[in-house]
């Protein structure tokens, strides 16, 4: 009797837990916040790749090729930080638990993130390759900072 009731308690609480995440988030399940969050992160690091080869100049500065890349950037920087809600620290996620912890400095960061990258997408539609190079810097300096410090190797 003791243990049924135990069982009882714990499914319980099981379903109050996944009822409260699905009703915070605008994901179903945990999983779909991870998942959304990488696919976000990876399209963004697919245009800022492209945007460091011009910086380093591994290939040429094109203004126009840069200004694109820098505006998907920009847009992309403000999707991933929704899937970063309680209890989506589930699953296969470079994700490190101080996100949670610490969940004020992890906004702090990416607030410094999207503002940098909204500057860069400005820096690169003036097709001035210093400016673009500089502002590509700053940026590049928030996402080592932010992985730096939330981001498991």
């Amino acid at each position: 009797m003791k243990k049924t009731i135990l069982t009882l308690i714990a499914v319980s609480a099981a379903a109050i837990s996944i009822s409260a995440f699905a009703q915070s988030s605008p994901f179903a399940k945990p999983e779909d916040a991870v998942k959304y969050r990488k696919a976000a992160l990876t399209v963004t690091a697919a245009h800022f790749g492209r945007l460091g080869a011009m910086a380093q100049g591994k290939v040429p500065f094109e203004a126009k090729a840069a200004a694109e890349n820098a505006d998907i950037v920009a847009n992309m920087s403000k999707l991933p930080w929704a899937a970063f809600g309680e209890g989506t620290d589930v699953g296969e996620t470079k994700a490190k638990s101080e996100i949670w912890k610490q969940n004020a400095k992890f906004k702090e960061a990416s607030d410094k993130f999207q503002a940098e990258a909204a500057k860069l997408a400005v820096a690169a539609k003036s097709g001035k390759e210093d400016a673009f190079k500089t502002a590509f810097s700053a940026t590049a300096g928030t996402c080592k900072s932010c992985h730096d410090d939330f981001r498991a190797k």
